[in-house]
C-alpha cells in the first residue's frame, strides 16, 4: 500500500506533497525515517497527524486505521533554546510596580431609597435578555465608600413566583428598576408616539415572548406597528400580536406621595420555559426539574450538565455529590469514558477487536500489510444495495481493475478476498474466477466452477489444499439457489429453463491466465452476467467431494474476447500511478534502473507502468441513447446542470457518469439523489431527506435547507408537488437498477 505525506510549510514546492510506499504494519519510528528520506526533516523534529490524531512512537499505522492514499500531515517541531547562565533565575523587579495602587472598597452596606422600600413589587430589566421581569425588592444597598446618591443605589431583586420557573436573584442598578406596571390599556387608548410595555417574541413574532419597551408608530384595526427596545437597541417595524395586553409604564413616586391603597396587580404571561409540563410548579418534570426524580425543589442543589443542559439534584446522583462543582460537569449519559481517551504523551489505546486480530496475536514476522488486499476500502458503491442482483449501474462489460480492491469498491464483487458473494437465504450475487481450485474449467461463454470450503485455512492462510468434503451450505447454497430448479442438497439439480435463473456477475482474474485463454493478461476484468445451468456433487482431483456448478453467459453486451467486445483502460487506485512515478524517479536518482533479479521470469517493471501512465490515452466518446437524451432534454429545470454533464461525455462513459453523480448529489445525504424533489429555488433533494429535514421546523412556513427560500406553509405543504419525474427517469436510464434501491 501507499500513503501521501503533506508538508505545506516547506519552501520547495515539489516536496510539499509526496507518495510513500509502505506496509500497514510499518512502525511510526520507521515512518519517520521514510519521511526524512523524502523531505529531509529529522525524526525528532517531526510531528505526524492523521485525522486529528498525532502519531506516536510505539504504534503501527494499522493502529490508526490508515488506508491507502490517505494523507498524513507533517508539522515541524520547534525546539525552544534553553536559557543561558546570564539569564536571571528570578524576575527583575520593576521600580514602577513598587507603587501601591489603591484598591476600591466593594463592600456593600444597607441603605434606603426615597422612591422604593423593601418588599415593593417592581419591574427589573435583566441585562442578558434586555427584557423586563416582575420582581420584588429584597435589599437596598450602597457601596460603603460612597456618599449617598439615589442613582448609585443597588437593588437586590428576587423574581416573582410566576415570572420564572427557576427563581433568580439579581443585583440591579437604579436605571434598570421601575415600579411594577399594573394598568392595561384598552385598544382605543393606544396612539402613535406612546411608549408602552408590550409582549414580543424576537424569533417567532406570532408566538408569545418576553416584555419589552415598545414605541408605537402606527395603530391599525387589528395590529400595532412600532419600535421594540431590546436592552436599549431599537428594532423598527415590529408588529405586536398581543395588542390587548399593552401596559402602561409607571414612573417612580416619592414614598411620601404614595397612596395608602396600593393598586391591584395583574400577573403577566411569559413564554413556557418547559413545553412538557407547561411550567406547572407542582407537577414533576424530568426536563425542567431534576432528570432523576423530576422534582423542582431545592434549586440551589440542581446542577446542569454542560452537554445536554438537563438538571440533576446533587443528592439524586449515584454517588451523591456534596456540593455543586465549579468546573464543567457532565451527567452520566454524556460523560465520556476517560479510559478510552488518549492524553498527551500516551500511546494509542488498542481496542479488544484489534487486540484479537491475527496480526497482533501471532509471533510471525511476516509483513502482511504491504499488499493491496490489506489496504482497506477507500470508497464504497452506494448506488445499489449490497444484495443487488444483476449488473451494477455505471459498470460496463470489459471494465478492468489493477487490484482486487478496486473490484470491491465498484460493487461488482464486494468481498475483498472471498471468491463468492451471496447469502444462503437469498442467492449469490457475484463470483471471481482466479484459478484457486484445480477442478475449475473455463470455456469462455461457459465454465465449470467449484464451490468453496473443504480447506483448512487455520493460521490466517488464504488458500490451502483440499482436505475434506464440501457441503452445500452458506455461499455454496446461495449459488445453487440461482439455478431455476428445485433446491436439492444431496443430488444437485438441472435448470428447467436456465435463462430463468437469477444472474451472477462474473469477474476473471489474471491469475487464471495459466489455465484459460479467456482470462485478462493483467488485473481483474468484469465479463458480464452468467446463469447457473446445473449444480452437482462430484469427487474432485484431490479425492474429496466438491460441488460443481455449470454457468453459462447470458448478457446482451458482447464478451471482451468476442467480436465487438469492448476493452477499457485499466482502472488504478487513486494516487497509485503517482506513487509509481515517484518510485521511478527515486530509482533513477540511485542509478539503479533495473531492480529485477536475474534468472526469474520478467514481470512488468515500475518503468513499464509509468510508460502506461505517461502514454496518451485513447478517449472513447460516450454516445447517449435516444431515450436518455429525451429524458435529459425534458428536465428543463436542470438544463444548465445537464449541459455541464453532457460536455463530459467526450471524455468517456466513466467520466460522464462520475460527473452526473457529482452534480446530482443530495446535499443532505451526500449521495446520488433518489426520488428527486426540485424546489422553486432550483435546488434538488431526495424526497426522504427533505421530509426528514423539515419535519422538525418550528416555523409556520417551510424553507429550503440550502438557500432558506420559503417553499410552502406547514399545514398545506405536499412534497409530491415538487417531484421531478423527468430527472428520476434520466437517472434510472443512466444507472439501471438504481431506482430499486
Amino acid at each position: 500500500m501507499y500513503i501521501r505525506i503533506k508538508a505545506d510549510w516547506l519552501e520547495d514546492r515539489s516536496k510539499r506533497e509526496c507518495v510513500i510506499p509502505l506496509s500497514k504494519v510499518t512502525p511510526i519510528q520507521e515512518l519517520r525515517m521514510l519521511v526524512e528520506e523524502e523531505i529531509g526533516l529529522e525524526p525528532k523534529l517531526q510531528r505526524l497527524f492523521y485525522k486529528g490524531k498525532e502519531l506516536v512512537d510505539g504504534q503501527i499505522l494499522n493502529d490508526y486505521s490508515v488506508i491507502q492514499n490517505d494523507v498524513i500531515v507533517v508539522m515541524k517541531r520547534h525546539i525552544i533554546a534553553e536559557a543561558g547562565e546570564n539569564v536571571p533565575s528570578t524576575p527583575v523587579k520593576d521600580n514602577k510596580s513598587d507603587i501601591t495602587q489603591p484598591v476600591s472598597n466593594e463592600r456593600l452596606v444597607d441603605s434606603e431609597s426615597q422612591y422604593y422600600k423593601i418588599g415593593d413589587p417592581i419591574d427589573v430589566k435583566l441585562l442578558d435578555s434586555g427584557a423586563w421581569y416582575e420582581g420584588i425588592i429584597d435589599k437596598i444597598l450602597l457601596k460603603g465608600d460612597e456618599a449617598f446618591d439615589e442613582s448609585q443605589l443597588i437593588f437586590r431583586i428576587k423574581s416573582a413566583e410566576h415570572a420564572s420557573v427557576i427563581p433568580f436573584e439579581e443585583d440591579a442598578q437604579y436605571e434598570n428598576v421601575r415600579p411594577r406596571s399594573y394598568y392595561t390599556y384598552k385598544i382605543p387608548e393606544l396612539k402613535p408616539g406612546m411608549t408602552v410595555l408590550a409582549n414580543f417574541n424576537i424569533d417567532s413574532p406570532k408566538e408569545r415572548g418576553l416584555w419589552y419597551d415598545f414605541n408605537i408608530t402606527k395603530v391599525g384595526s387589528v395590529d400595532i406597528i412600532g419600535t421594540i427596545y431590546i436592552g436599549g437597541e431599537p428594532i423598527d417595524n415590529c408588529n405586536i400580536k398581543f395588542i390587548q395586553e399593552c401596559m402602561r409604564i409607571e414612573k417612580p413616586l416619592l414614598l411620601s406621595e404614595r397612596s395608602e391603597h396600593p393598586p391591584k396587580l395583574t400577573k403577566r404571561k411569559y413564554p413556557y420555559h418547559c413545553s412538557n409540563c407547561k411550567d406547572e410548579k407542582k407537577r414533576s418534570c424530568k426536563y425542567c426539574g431534576c432528570h432523576i426524580c423530576g422534582g423542582k425543589q431545592d434549586w440551589d442543589k440542581i446542577i446542569l450538565c454542560d452537554e445536554c443542559d438537563l438538571g440533576y439534584h446533587t443528592d439524586c446522583l449515584d454517588p451523591p455529590m456534596e456540593a455543586v462543582p465549579e468546573d464543567d460537569w457532565y451527567c452520566p449519559s454524556c460523560k465520556t469514558d476517560d479510559s478510552s481517551i488518549v492524553k498527551a504523551g500516551e500511546k494509542l489505546k488498542i481496542s479488544k477487536k484489534r487486540q484479537n486480530m491475527p496480526s497482533n496475536k501471532t509471533d510471525s514476522k511476516r509483513d502482511w500489510g504491504r499488499g493491496m488486499a490489506c489496504a482497506g476500502l477507500a470508497k464504497t458503491n452506494d448506488k445499489v444495495s449490497k444484495s443487488h442482483v444483476g449488473s451494477i449501474p455505471g459498470v460496463e462489460v470489459g471494465f478492468s481493475w489493477k487490484f482486487r480492491i478496486g473490484v470491491s469498491e465498484s460493487g461488482v464483487h464486494r468481498p475483498p478476498v472471498a471468491g463468492m458473494h451471496g447469502q444462503e437465504s437469498d442467492c449469490a450475487y457475484s463470483v471471481v474466477l482466479s484459478g484457486g481450485y484445480e477442478d475449475d474449467v473455463d470455456y469462455g461463454n461457459e465454465f465449470l466452477y467449484t464451490g468453496s470450503g473443504g480447506r483448512d485455512l487455520s493460521g490466517n492462510k488464504r488458500t490451502s489444499n483440499q482436505s475434506c468434503d464440501q457441503e452445500l451450505t452458506r455461499t455454496n447454497k446461495a449459488l445453487a439457489l440461482n439455478c431455476n430448479a428445485k433446491f436439492d442438497d444431496k443430488n444437485g439439480a438441472i435448470a428447467e429453463n436456465w435463462k430463468g435463473g437469477k444472474p451472477v456477475r462474473v469477474v476473471r482474474s489474471y491469475k487464471l491466465a495459466k489455465h484459460s485463454k479467456y482470462a485478462p493478461e493483467d488485473g481483474f476484468r468484469y465479463d458480464g452476467l452468467y446463469k447457473v445451468v446445473k449444480y452437482y456433487p462430484e469427487k474432485g482431483k484431490s479425492g474429496h467431494l466438491v460441488w460443481r456448478y455449470l454457468l453459462r453467459r447470458d448478457d446482451p453486451a458482447p464478451a471482451p474476447w468476442e467480436k465487438g467486445g469492448k476493452q477499457y483502460d485499466m482502472i488504478y487506485p487513486e494516487g497509485y500511478l503517482q506513487m509509481v512515478e515517484a518510485k521511478r524517479k527515486k530509482e533513477q536518482e540511485n542509478n539503479n534502473p533495473n531492480t529485477l533479479k536475474r534468472g526469474k521470469k520478467r514481470k512488468p517493471t515500475v518503468m513499464d507502468l509509468v510508460d502506461i501512465f505517461n502514454k496518451k490515452k485513447k478517449v472513447n466518446k460516450f454516445e447517449l441513447g435516444a431515450d436518455t437524451l429525451k429524458a435529459i432534454d425534458e428536465d428543463i429545470i436542470n438544463k444548465k446542470l445537464w449541459t455541464d454533464c453532457k460536455a463530459m461525455a467526450n471524455e468517456g462513459k466513466k467520466e460522464f457518469l462520475e460527473k452526473v453523480e457529482e452534480v446530482f448529489k443530495c446535499i443532505i445525504c451526500i449521495e446520488l439523489i433518489f426520488n428527486p424533489l426540485t424546489l422553486k429555488c432550483g435546488h434538488t433533494f431526495c424526497k426522504n431527506c427533505l421530509e426528514d429535514s423539515i419535519k422538525h421546523c418550528s416555523d409556520e412556513e417551510y424553507e429550503c435547507p440550502h438557500c432558506r427560500e420559503k417553499i410552502g406553509k406547514k399545514n398545506s405543504f405536499v412534497a409530491n408537488q415538487y417531484k421531478n419525474e423527468k430527472l428520476q427517469t434520466a437517472l434510472n436510464l443512466l444507472f439501471p437498477g438504481y431506482g430499486t434501491n
